[in-house]
Order: C-alpha cells, then sequence, then structure tokens
C-alpha cells in the first residue's frame, strides 16, 4: 500500500515521545524508492498518452500525486520532530551527547547537532558585553547559591571559578556552587542529594 512506510516512521516517533528512536535509513530510502516509482510512472503516463486521450488517466495520475505529496509531507514530519528532539538534547546534555544517544542519530543529524553547539556557543560567548553567558545554567530558578551532590562515577578533576580544582570521586558528597554542578547532574556524573 503506498505511504505505508512513511506512516510508520511518523508512529515509530510517537511512540517514543520522551526518547529519540534509532534513524531508520533503510524505510526512509524505501520511501524515497517509493516516491521515485510514483514519479517515474506518471511521467512515464504523460508521455505516452495523447493530449485528447489524457483525461482517463487523470484520476490515476491524481492518486500517485496525492501519494507522492503524503510521502513527502510524512518524511518532512520526521525530519523535523527529529530534530526539534535534538535541539532540545543539545539544551538537556550539553555539549557531549551520551553514546546511547548519538547512536541513534545519522550521520546529518550529528552534523546537524555540531553546528547547532557552534552556534549556541558563539552567540553565548558574545552575549553580556564580551565576557558571555551560560544560557544553560540555572535552566529552574535556584533556591541556593550551592548544592549537596553525590559524584556517581570518577569523574576526575573540575576547575571552579574562583580557581579551586576538586577532584570527582564515586560515592563522595560534596557540596558545591549550583552553576559548576548544574551541567554535571544532567549529564549523569553527580546527583543531588535531597534532603528533608
Amino acid at each position: 500500500m503506498f505511504t505505508e512506510k512513511a506512516v510508520d516512521l511518523l508512529k515509530e516517533l510517537d511512540r517514543c515521545p520522551d526518547t529519540l528512536p534509532p534513524y531508520h535509513e533503510k524505510m526512509v530510502r524505501a520511501v524515497l524508492d517509493e516516491m521515485n516509482i510514483l514519479f517515474e510512472k506518471n511521467v512515464e503516463v504523460l508521455n505516452s498518452s495523447v493530449s485528447d486521450n489524457l483525461g482517463e488517466f487523470m484520476p490515476v495520475l491524481k492518486f500517485r500525486h496525492a501519494a507522492l505529496e503524503r510521502n513527502k509531507r510524512c518524511l518532512m514530519a520526521y525530519f523535523w520532530n527529529r530534530l526539534l528532539k535534538i535541539r532540545q538534547m543539545r539544551w538537556e546534555f550539553g555539549r557531549i551527547l551520551p553514546p546511547d544517544v548519538k547512536s541513534n542519530l545519522s550521520e546529518a543529524e550529528v552534523n546537524w547537532f555540531n553546528n547547532y553547539s557552534k552556534i549556541l556557543a558563539n552567540y553565548m560567548k558574545s552575549i553580556g558585553q564580551g565576557c558571555g553567558l551560560n544560557l544553560l545554567q540555572n535552566m529552574d530558578p535556584p533556591k541556593s547559591l550551592y548544592l549537596e551532590v553525590r559524584c556517581l562515577a570518577d569523574h576526575g578533576e573540575i576547575k571552579m571559578e574562583n580557581g579551586e580544582v576538586i577532584c570527582l570521586q564515586k560515592n563522595h558528597l560534596y557540596l558545591l556552587p549550583r552553576s559548576a554542578c548544574e551541567m554535571l547532574i544532567r549529564q549523569g556524573i553527580l546527583e543531588q542529594v535531597v534532603s528533608f
């Protein structure tokens, strides 16, 4: 059936609203091949039929053209929704995507993510009268300037804004400035210790 594979691509995205499913290159290629076949059949009919005999072929031509348009819209929606999720991940994870997420992206999507990261970084450097502003900090309004955090994995040294160097070791507790640990929390290196 025409447009079935294109609709399946969208259904898969709809089934995974919070994650990004793997890019299906084979299915995208199959949809593009179907579009080429439909287009070629329409061109064949138009080239072979006489202009006064074209009326009897019109319903078939319109049907194929509608299938072409639907495939095109489905592919555009598939690509657009994937890009929206990738852009959202840039704000959640930072410049480095987790390996399990990166493995779900196509090469073009990885390039788009890298270019978007560069543009965002350049923009953040340009704000604040030359000193820059990290827009990824304080995604939620802070209740305090310091957070008590637990390190989930050996991460090594991080340099604080005041120049102090702290070595993050697994299962150790730290009281760190919110600005220093918020990105590490989103990356899964630290977790906030909730005290009641």
